[in-house]
């Protein structure tokens, strides 16, 4: 019952945008913690502590929660132990590690766009390495289609040009696969776990060893203030709930009905962005026919799912 019910259209696409709706916000959440925490944005290692913190918090809290919403301690069986490594490795650790790096050697722009990719890795490696489904021409266009929106919604005139640093765009592209990589194996791991649990050890352990790497490379954490331990619980809270219930809906489809849903992240970002941190100048037409090229291509990979698998 509760597989049908977690396959039903409605609770995919509602359940996947709440996802995104959520990392989204965090894109100028982050921005605003710096702010809060007084973190340069050239400081790469109190980045990597403050990410470091967050995770480890998320982790945490989804365990608590799941534990409670399952009336019983979610803790890893022995045989659990290395998939929470492997996740924590690619979703956690190399994600991040090389992700704030690389966002230090480039433009949030080019940074935006190349993390669009990760939704083709994820599908690629789905079909071709892992063969969790069918790869299909449909699928591919449905990608192409989303990601000319993500491209839109980042081209404003600046920060796009054609030089590449491998410290930088290199860097971002690492994130990328890593991100890919993390989301075929919880929908591989989910088969025998629970993928809450998975996703709150994984930020556990993931989260610590940030925050060790950074507070060894120099950064540090100084100018605590309310709002800054506001900003952060907030971010922590939408990693456990996002990845949480991304893993649960990664459990019962394909992965590709899933993932393409995260062409929808950045548009997130650049309205919450307007919102928050009153950046309209990227709102306009560009933002609008961005939007409607991501749903496009979200509706032609979920399209004929039913005779897919």
């Amino acid at each position: 019952m509760k597989e049908k019910w977690m396959q039903k259209t409605v609770v995919v696409w509602l359940g996947a945008l709440l996802c995104c709706a959520l990392w989204g916000s965090a894109f100028p959440c982050i921005k605003l913690g710096y702010r809060y925490f007084q973190i340069a944005s050239d400081d790469t290692a109190s980045q990597i502590l403050f990410a470091g913190c967050r995770f480890a918090l998320a982790g945490v809290l989804a365990i608590a929660i799941g534990s409670v919403l399952g009336k019983r301690l979610l803790l890893p069986r022995k045989s659990a132990w290395g998939k929470i490594a492997t996740l924590s490795l690619f979703q956690t650790i190399i994600q991040y590690v090389f992700f704030y790096v690389g966002l230090a050697n480039t433009t949030g722009v080019k940074a935006s766009i190349i993390q669009g990719v990760n939704v083709f890795i994820a599908i690629l490696v789905a079909s071709l390495l892992f063969h969790q489904e069918k790869l299909t021409a449909r699928k591919l266009l449905g990608c192409a289609v989303g990601f000319a929106g993500v491209v839109l919604v980042n081209v404003t005139g600046s920060g796009l040009d054609m030089s590449f640093r491998f410290t930088g765009e290199g860097f971002i592209f690492l994130s990328t696969i890593a991100y890919a990589f993390s989301s075929v194996f919880l929908k591989q791991y989910s088969k025998e776990e629970d993928p809450v649990m998975l996703s709150g050890w994984q930020f556990v352990f993931g989260g610590l060893i940030l925050a060790v790497c950074g507070l060894l490379a120099g950064g540090r954490l100084t100018a605590v203030t309310g709002a800054g331990v506001a900003m952060l619980f907030y971010l922590a809270v939408v990693s456990a709930a996002a990845y949480s219930l991304w893993g649960i809906l990664l459990k019962y489809n394909p992965v590709s009905r899933v993932t393409v849903f995260g062409f929808m992240n950045p548009v997130f970002g650049v309205l919450l962005s307007a919102l928050l941190l009153q950046e309209t100048e990227s709102l306009g037409v560009m933002s609008v026919a961005a939007l409607i090229l991501v749903c496009v291509g979200i509706y032609l990979v979920n399209f004929g799912k039913e005779n897919e698998g």
